[in-house]
């Protein structure tokens, strides 16, 4: 509901984290500020209209508005969501907003996801490894369609953090793969242009740091603003580690 009885607008309370790392004098805080609600509000918006109208200090990320940068991750309500897609008319009238967990806070609700997702790149290694030098003359190998498309929704992946602030072991273990870094590594354990074998990912994904760290809750794949089959992503993780650890123990 956008508007009261009568007609009113809603008068929305929004409860916002603050606090700057940078700044010595600067304390965590929840600060409150109030808007009347418009029809189709998203909380991008109502932000924006915070910072323009009521306090220009606040920080919070976007780019794209269209759920594709992923930059507007931030936890609703105790739930981690993308500002840019969520309606403040979903949401009740008070609305709480926290910074992701896990990643490094820059200020108020504004994380560094980028230096998590490269370390989780760089140590998984998640990049096509070749065995041959790069031909651009070289004909495009084909695919399988079906196997082409379960790539694909890999690499749907916006890398908003939303997965890894849901994560119950990854708000515990630093050195957890995550959600978001065992889909990527699926996506090329797939990739017939990959030339690791079974027994090489073993020795990256098989450990507490990854598939097998992971408890189950699956709040990773309710919160995904994409919706990608991480439960399917776990799965098939599951079975070829344990296939490459078995096929191991009979040579």
């Amino acid at each position: 509901m956008t508007s009261n009885e009568g007609g009113a607008p809603r008068r929305l309370r929004f409860e916002i984290f603050r606090y700057n790392p940078e700044d010595p004098g600067s304390n965590p805080q929840m600060q409150t500020y109030e808007l009347d609600e418009a029809p189709y509000m998203s909380l991008f918006i109502a932000l924006n209209q915070i910072r323009e109208t009521l306090d220009p200090s606040l920080q919070f990320d976007f780019a794209c508005r269209s759920a594709i940068c992923g930059s507007c991750g931030m936890m609703v309500n105790g739930r981690p969501a993308l500002g840019c897609r969520t309606l403040t008319s979903d949401l009740p009238d008070v609305i709480r907003l926290h910074p992701l967990p896990v990643f490094k806070l820059i200020g108020d609700l504004s994380v560094d996801t980028g230096t998590w997702f490269r370390e989780m790149v760089e140590k998984s290694e998640a990049w096509i490894h070749a065995e041959e030098a790069f031909d651009p003359e070289a004909q495009e190998a084909r695919m399988d369609d079906e196997l082409a498309q379960a790539i694909y929704e890999g690499e749907r992946c916006i890398e908003c953090g939303c997965c890894v602030a849901s994560c119950g072991v990854a708000n515990v273990n630093e050195d957890f793969t995550g959600p978001a870094g065992l889909n990527r590594i699926a996506r090329f354990m797939m990739d017939p242009r990959d030339k690791r074998s079974d027994a090489d990912w073993f020795e990256v994904v098989s450990n507490a740091d990854g598939v097998f760290g992971c408890l189950g809750m699956m709040a990773c794949h309710d919160v995904c603003p994409k919706e990608l089959p991480l439960l399917e992503v776990y799965a098939y993780l599951r079975r070829k580690t344990l296939a490459a650890a078995f096929a191991g123990k009979e040579e």
